[in-house]
């Protein structure tokens, strides 16, 4: 696998629309087509090396080649939108709707994630090593089509309204998730191996939602029945 690698030198004012970092569009270019390609800052459009230096070159396909970001990319959107294939390796934060619409391969970021994180995913992997913001895995504002496949995991805590309009695919919160946890859920499956808050699985179809801690309040919807041991993702719950 040949690896491109994207060191931050000039951190946006702004937030910066990076969609085009991803596997799909770097496939097949070398270091300096990379550094070529537009970005927004706002309104304006620059070269994406006005704000990384880029070093190695990609592989002839998407899935053969691995991103890795180094640097603060806190104000950097859309990591891995829509990529079908390949790896991107974020080392610090990132911005809101890294792995929108994903398709396949795989994103690792090892700090946090901001709003919108995997909306729309239908395949691949996202694993978040800190904390994940609202909107994790959902649909997009006025879309009834969340997340349809792949597989997502958090091992800090997620914010409100994590797999909203839920279709397919699997959500693991390794902490504690807020408010609104698969509204409107139509399938996949969401655990979550710490606590949640309130009003959870409201207007819920479909799917299966797994909390091995505590809810502060119940939807009316719902009722106990009983309680069961069960293994989840390796851990037993019970």
């Amino acid at each position: 696998m040949d690896t491109v690698t994207l060191t931050m030198k000039n951190p946006p004012t702004l937030y910066l629309e990076a969609d085009n970092i991803s596997p799909d569009v770097f496939a097949g270019k070398k270091a300096q087509e990379i550094a070529e390609l537009h970005v927004f800052e706002g309104r304006e459009q620059f070269q994406l090396g006005k704000y990384f230096d880029v070093a190695g070159s990609a592989a002839t396909t998407a899935a053969d080649t691995r991103i890795v970001v180094k640097g603060d990319t806190t104000r950097v959107k859309y990591i891995g939108m829509k990529m079908s294939a390949g790896e991107i390796m974020v080392e610090d934060n990132a911005d809101m709707y890294t792995g929108a619409w994903m398709r396949g391969g795989s994103i690792r970021v090892n700090g946090n994630v901001d709003a919108f994180t995997g909306i729309g995913m239908t395949g691949g992997e996202i694993t978040i090593k800190g904390n994940a913001g609202n909107y994790l895995g959902a649909a997009y504002r006025g879309d009834w089509r969340g997340m349809q496949g792949g597989t997502i995991r958090v091992l800090g805590n997620a914010g409100s309204d994590t797999g909203y309009f839920m279709n397919g695919g699997e959500i693991i919160i390794e902490g504690d998730a807020d408010v609104h946890v698969g509204t409107h859920a139509e399938g996949g499956r969401i655990i979550i191996k710490g606590n949640g808050k309130s009003k959870i699985g409201g207007q819920m179809v479909q799917g299966e939602i797994i909390v091995f801690g505590t809810i502060d309040v119940m939807m009316p919807g719902f009722k106990y029945v009983e309680d069961v041991e069960m293994e989840v993702d390796g851990t037993n719950a019970n």
